[in-house]
């Protein structure tokens, strides 16, 4: 069986194609589990990785994209939501909330409506590659694009 022919690579296969009849999935011969093996494979900057970071807010996950060469600053986001308790989700609760194993979590199609934070510093890269929901499976797009196709709020969250 064709990594393609994975559901969760299909779902977001998909939407891709619903946004963009050009847009599709690149199959990658080694792992993009990691940022830097994504970056590795790719032959791109780790900066240009998209890394979909699902957090624990108090009540809600959010969904935060973020450059591969940065962190998520957890105090930044508590500080911009207001709330006091933020963590990273469980293997268990990335799963569950977004239909994907991490390693392969995409900034579409999940199981669950998320809010979904960009990172801005993602905009200094021409080309950015999100995952596709498998470790070997990405997508590009640009910058514009990942903000329309995940209706995702553009926020400064990393360090």
């Amino acid at each position: 069986m064709s990594l393609l022919d994975k559901e969760p690579v299909k779902k977001v296969e998909e939407l891709l194609k619903n946004f963009d009849n050009n847009q599709k999935v690149i199959t990658l011969q080694t792992s993009a589990r990691t940022a830097l093996e994504a970056a590795s494979s790719l032959g791109c900057e780790v900066g240009a990785i998209v890394k979909s970071l699902l957090l624990k807010a108090e009540n809600r996950f959010i969904l935060c994209l973020v450059a591969g060469d940065k962190k998520a600053s957890l105090n930044r986001i508590k500080k911009d939501l207001k709330i006091q308790d933020l963590s990273m989700a469980s293997a268990d609760e990335v799963k569950n909330t977004t239909g994907y194993t991490i390693g392969g979590v995409s900034p579409l199609g999940h199981s669950n409506k998320l809010d979904i934070f960009i990172d801005n510093s993602l905009n200094r890269f021409e080309n950015l590659y999100a995952a596709a929901g498998h470790p070997n499976c990405v997508f590009k797009i640009n910058f514009d694009d990942l903000q329309k196709i995940t209706s995702g709020t553009i926020k400064e969250i990393a360090e």
